[in-house]
């Protein structure tokens, strides 16, 4: 018997008078692609957030007993400083192991944030050096987008944390003991304190950590830029809790500033020294460090 032929699956088929595509181009399957690139975005977000992180190297502190003002024994004190206690700080917390500086300043500006303010540097350099021409206001725009981009809660020391920080453990004007010179800080080193060792003086700020260390790992707590602080001016510390709070209370159109910079004198670096100026001012030995508590 003669077997019939029969046409391969491939020929195209009609229905209804309408041309199909060969059974076999139906059959084939279209691989599925899979957009890898949001992926991709969220670790290159997430490694330019650690990246920024890591970049502030901040040190651990741990709670313990601190000393706020000044004993009426110590040498060049002033009447702000009274009403010296000692004060309890409760909580572990970090600290800029450095004070912030124009790299990291200028970061800010890069991205868009800081109101975009560009302060200048006196000719003395950027990168890293301590930023100044800085206001207290300006410190809270640049708290306010590191916060944003970190995802954390930077924020300024309170005075009773500074004042800790500062003396390193100790119950000494300084971080260093009861003397300072321009072997261990960048100031008039020709009025040094507690000794009569005359050093340089370099009237200009230095790249941060180029002074030792105090005891917690800090370096430039005393020297270098004035430091702004949390903390409302009151005229001392009588009301002050005894607890490492910033205050709140007294005139806040004025904040404390602390630390001394590379123009004072060796007196005015002491921890338990303070100074105030309005929110918006901006000069140039007028700096910042962060902080940060630890849940």
């Amino acid at each position: 018997m003669k077997q019939m032929a029969f046409a391969p699956l491939c020929i195209a088929t009609w229905i209804g008078g309408a041309t199909l595509a060969p059974i076999s181009a139906q059959a084939q399957v279209v691989p599925e692609v899979v957009d890898s690139f949001p992926k991709r975005l969220q670790k290159q977000k997430r490694d330019a957030r650690e990246a920024l992180i890591d970049s502030l190297q901040m040190v651990r502190v741990q709670p313990g007993r601190g000393h706020l003002g000044s004993p009426n024994s110590e040498f060049r004190r002033a009447r702000y400083e009274n009403g010296a206690r000692e004060t309890e700080i409760d909580h572990a917390f970090e600290v800029g192991k450095f004070e912030v500086t124009f790299a990291q300043w200028d970061a800010c500006v890069a991205d868009g944030g800081c109101a975009g303010h560009r302060p200048k540097d006196g000719g003395w350099g950027r990168g890293n050096r301590p930023v100044i021409n800085i206001s207290f206001d300006d410190a809270q725009r640049y708290l306010q987008w590191l916060n944003k981009e970190t995802g954390r809660k930077y924020r300024l020391l309170s005075e009773a944390e500074w004042e800790y920080v500062a003396r390193g453990g100790l119950s000494a004007p300084f971080g260093h003991g009861h003397d300072i010179t321009a072997r261990v800080a960048n100031f008039d080193g020709k009025a040094p304190y507690g000794t009569e060792e005359i050093g340089a003086y370099y009237r200009k700020t230095q790249p941060v950590g180029q002074y030792p260390a105090n005891a917690f790992g800090l370096h430039d707590m005393h020297g270098n830029v004035y430091e702004w602080v949390e903390d409302c001016w009151n005229v001392d510390h009588t009301a002050a809790s005894g607890r490492a709070d910033a205050r709140r209370d007294g005139d806040c159109d004025y904040r404390v500033m602390k630390g001394g910079s590379w123009v004072t004198h060796g007196y005015q670096m002491r921890a338990a020294a303070r100074v105030r100026y309005v929110t918006d001012y901006r000069y140039d030995d007028y700096g910042f460090r962060l902080a940060r508590t630890l849940d």
